[in-house]
């Protein structure tokens, strides 16, 4: 089957059958014609681009401003990372130097608590040094009741 759609659009001009130099000069004058629109386009399009790429000196101002204020927040974030780093550094030596000396400390306790012979002070002190234990009557007992806080060198109150 045939295609039975027409075209329906209207043109623009009716055409006509012209023969001769009228259809070159026709041909010349609308190449011309699409020249200069083309050539109207460019220019417009350079104008448009040239009034782009200048900047206007407020804009530049304040670019700049956000230049150096965005620098300026940066360099300071850096010094503070670098802060918080060294500090944590130091933070790490100090408490390993903490360790080592709880370790030194409670090594050295350990070798005082080993000489003390509770054995050996009881013999010296009852033997050499004549001491012995308190009876029950050399003990005396108070009640302090005026406070709980005790005075060191305080009089012992007799009953």
């Amino acid at each position: 089957m045939a295609n039975t759609m027409r075209n329906t659009a209207p043109h623009p001009r009716p055409r006509m059958v012209v023969e001769g130099n009228t259809v070159r000069r026709e041909e010349y004058i609308e190449r011309k014609k699409k020249q200069e629109k083309e050539k109207i386009a460019r220019s417009t399009l350079r104008r448009n681009r040239e009034k782009a790429l200048q900047i206007s000196i407020p804009y530049l101002l304040m670019l700049a401003a956000a230049t150096v204020a965005v620098v300026a927040i940066c360099v300071s974030y850096l010094k503070v990372q670098s802060s918080i780093t060294s500090h944590q550094t130091a933070i790490g030596k100090l408490e390993s130097q903490l360790s080592t000396l709880k370790t030194n400390n409670s090594a050295t306790e350990s070798r005082i608590n080993a000489y003390v012979d509770l054995d050996y002070i009881y013999k010296v002190a009852t033997e050499e040094l004549g001491m012995t234990y308190a009876s029950d009557n050399q003990v005396i007992y108070y009640d302090k009741s005026e406070s709980e806080y005790v005075r060191q060198y305080e009089d012992i109150p007799t009953n």
